[in-house]
């Protein structure tokens, strides 16, 4: 799936949050500035939240309440050793009903569950190409809602 324009960034988060489920855990990767933030601030504002969406590298996650959806938004940039997320209650985040979006989870391996979807942002040109793939039986289902309402909105 291309994405020629941070808006459409934006607009893929958008998408996600439509048919998001509970308890859905999402690895964001890509590198320095390829827009991982930008997606989870476009499902932010689609599930109604106003205001600013920083990555969070310094406080290593933010949470938010939205529409009675719990969206926990990782980034683990900074984390210097895995073990750190035990003294945040790491585990605690993945109850089945919070929304998990991990950015640089490859820093968490062994503290972190088994992801539901990979959605992989890469530089191309002036615009982005997003690679999205299941690896659960809910990621599956999710990524079939995702291409059913991409699909019906571009024709």
């Amino acid at each position: 799936m291309k994405l020629p324009v941070v808006v459409d960034t934006e607009r893929l988060g958008a998408e996600l949050a439509a048919t998001l489920p509970d308890g859905i855990v999402v690895f964001l990767q890509g590198e320095l500035g390829a827009g991982k933030t930008c997606l989870v601030r476009g499902l932010l504002t689609a599930l109604g939240h106003q205001g600013a969406v920083k990555s969070p590298t310094y406080t290593l996650l933010e949470e938010y309440s939205l529409t009675g959806r719990e969206i926990i938004h990782f980034d683990l940039y900074r984390l210097t050793d895995p073990e750190e997320l035990d003294l945040i209650g790491i585990r605690d985040y993945f109850n089945g009903k919070a929304c998990c979006f991990i950015e640089w989870p490859q820093r968490g391996e062994g503290y972190l569950p088994r992801e539901d979807l990979i959605i992989k942002i890469s530089l191309d040109g002036d615009g982005r190409v997003a690679t999205i793939s299941a690896h659960s039986e809910i990621g599956k289902v999710f990524l079939q809602s995702i291409q059913t309402g991409l699909c019906q909105e571009s024709g």
